[in-house]
C-alpha cells in the first residue's frame, strides 16, 4: 500500500520540482531583464534627437532605453517623489544642479550634453508672415503659444527674449502657456494659436516656418544630465551619458539643431 502511494506521488513531486524551477528561472530571467533596460527622464525638446540615440544606443550596447519625455520642472519633481528613473536629461542644467543639492543624483555623472535655441513657429498654411520677435506685437498676431515658464526653460528662454524685446507686457494678455514646449508646437500646428515659440530642435521635424530668435535675447538654454543615485544600471547608464556626449551622439544633435558639448 505504501508502495502504490509513493508511485503515485512521484509524478507530482516530480511536477511541482520542475515548475519551481521554471518559476525560478523566470525570477532570473525577469532580474536580467530589468538590469538590461533604462529609464531616462527627458525634456521634451529632445524627443526627436533621443528617439534616434536610443535606436543607436541600444543596437551598440543591447540594451533597452525606454524614455520619459515631459517638462523639465515637472519631471524634476517626479524624481523628487521617488519616480524609477536612471538617468535624468534636462532641457536646463540648474535642474540637475537642484536635484544634487538634494543628494540625488550621482556627482561625478552631471555634464552638459547641448544647448538649445529657440524659433518663432508658425504654420506653413497661416497668412501671417514674421520677421522677427517684435512682430508678434502686430495686431494680426491673436494668439502666442510659450511653454509655462514656471517649468520649462524654453518656455522660460521665451519670456526673457520677449522682455528684453520690450514687449512682454503688450502680447501678455495673447498668451496661452503649454505643460512642455512639444505640448506648445501642437498647439500651433492644430491652429489653436496663431504663433508657438518652440525649440529649434522640434521646428527642425515639423511642417511650418520657423525663424530663429537671436541668443542674446535670453539666457543661455545650457542642457545638463545626471545619473540617479537610486539607479540600479549605473554601468548602463553611464554608457549612455558617454554615448550622448561622445562623437555620435553629438553628430545626431547637431542635425535636430542643438550646439555641441564644448560650451564651458
Amino acid at each position: 500500500m505504501i508502495f502504490r502511494l509513493e508511485t503515485r506521488l512521484a509524478p507530482l513531486a516530480a511536477f511541482l520540482i520542475a515548475l519551481a524551477c521554471v518559476t525560478a528561472c523566470k525570477d532570473r530571467a525577469s532580474v536580467t531583464s530589468a538590469s538590461d533596460e533604462l529609464t531616462v527622464a527627458a525634456a521634451s525638446d529632445l524627443t526627436p534627437a533621443f528617439e534616434e540615440i536610443g535606436r543607436e544606443f541600444e543596437a551598440a550596447n543591447k540594451t533597452k532605453v525606454v524614455f520619459m519625455f515631459g517638462s523639465t520642472g515637472l519631471l524634476t519633481k517626479q524624481i523628487e517623489n521617488g519616480a524609477p528613473v536612471d538617468l535624468f536629461a534636462a532641457a536646463n542644467v540648474s535642474y540637475v544642479d537642484q536635484l544634487d543639492q538634494k543628494g540625488l543624483i550621482i556627482p561625478d555623472s552631471k555634464a552638459v550634453y547641448a544647448r538649445g535655441r529657440i524659433t518663432l513657429w508658425t504654420s506653413d498654411t497661416s497668412d501671417i508672415r514674421l520677421q522677427g520677435i517684435a512682430d508678434l506685437a502686430r495686431p494680426e498676431v491673436m494668439r502666442i503659444a510659450i511653454a509655462n515658464p514656471d517649468h520649462a526653460p524654453y518656455g522660460l528662454a521665451a519670456k526673457q527674449a520677449l522682455e528684453s524685446a520690450g514687449i512682454w507686457d503688450r502680447i501678455q494678455p495673447k498668451l496661452v502657456y503649454g505643460d512642455n514646449i512639444r505640448q506648445t508646437l501642437q498647439y500651433a500646428e492644430t491652429g489653436n494659436v496663431d504663433v508657438a515659440i518652440v525649440s529649434l530642435s522640434l521646428s527642425n521635424e515639423s511642417h511650418g516656418r520657423w525663424t530663429l530668435i537671436p541668443e542674446q535675447l535670453h539666457q543661455p538654454i545650457d542642457q545638463g544630465l545626471g545619473i540617479i543615485k537610486t539607479t540600479k544600471n549605473e554601468k548602463a547608464a553611464r554608457a549612455f551619458a558617454a554615448f550622448l556626449t561622445g562623437s555620435q551622439g553629438q553628430a545626431i544633435m547637431k542635425k535636430y539643431g542643438f550646439s555641441n558639448t564644448d560650451l564651458r
